[in-house]
């Protein structure tokens, strides 16, 4: 196949050349027929250099879940209102599924649009967690099926979260005989972030990671539960169903549920 490709670019390199002669001379007629051949002989190199072309390599493999159940995986895993960020990356790291952030951006107004449908109608939904103002926290999704205190935020829940995030991650990865290297990643950039989670800049060991994470989290803890606890009962005593999952978007909608 090689020695007709060679010949094929001979051609038409030839074939070039007369065109170009052809035109120069004003020999129309010639050079018209000229062009012919060398569209034909070009269209035979592209055939031949498609046959020589090596397969196409695996495309990474397509998870048979769909998006939302990769998500509520990723979200069953750390317990805690989370980034897009945070899912797509625990959910490259220890199920190897391409997902991508831009995939999520509209899931959560489709989870509230079904509920709002249909309330109910499905075990769990993917719904917002709520700020002490009971409106939806920008960019963080949680478990409808979560107690109201784990679905809302109070001013120390940013921090208590992601130390609980970083422990459960490091959990995961303690059961594991063979840590996913992408796993062990995400865990050592988390941990860094956490005073005596991790040695400079060296992997992350679960088990420390699990020492320090608690450590800190013993400190807020009290304080944050209390904190949720108030948010909690005011959306509970306050809000619908759907706002309870989705919060409220203006104060009128939060005055008119009072």
């Amino acid at each position: 196949m090689s020695d007709s490709l060679d010949a094929l670019e001979r051609r038409i390199a030839g074939l070039r050349a007369e065109v170009r002669r052809a035109v120069k001379a004003k020999e129309n007629s010639l050079a018209r027929s000229l062009r012919g051949e060398l569209r034909r002989a070009e269209q035979a190199w592209d055939a031949a250099i498609s046959s020589e072309a090596p397969a196409p390599a695996c495309e990474p493999e397509t998870s048979l879940l769909p998006i939302r159940e990769q998500v509520h995986q990723a979200l069953a895993m750390l317990g805690v209102p989370t980034s897009a960020k945070l899912i797509v990356a625990v959910n490259d790291a220890f199920f190897s599924r391409e997902l991508r952030g831009s995939q999520l951006t509209s899931l959560r107004r489709d989870e509230e649009r079904s509920f709002r449908g249909d309330p109910y109608a499905r075990p769990y939904y993917l719904c917002a967690a709520l700020t002490d103002r009971l409106s939806p926290a920008r960019g963080l999704l949680a478990d409808s099926t979560w107690p109201a205190e784990s679905r809302v935020l109070g001013p120390l829940s940013p921090r208590v979260d992601f130390l609980t995030s970083t422990m459960r991650i490091a959990e995961h990865l303690a059961r594991l005989a063979e840590p996913p290297a992408g796993a062990v990643r995400l865990l050592s950039r988390m941990a860094q972030n956490i005073p005596g989670a991790v040695e400079g800049f060296a992997p992350a060991d679960p088990a420390t990671a699990i020492r320090a994470a608690r450590a800190e989290l013993e400190v807020h803890r009290a304080a944050d539960t209390a904190q949720r606890a108030e948010v909690a009962a005011r959306a509970t005593r306050q809000l619908p169903d759907a706002e309870r999952l989705f919060g409220v978007t203006a104060m009128n909608t939060l005055r008119g549920a009072c």
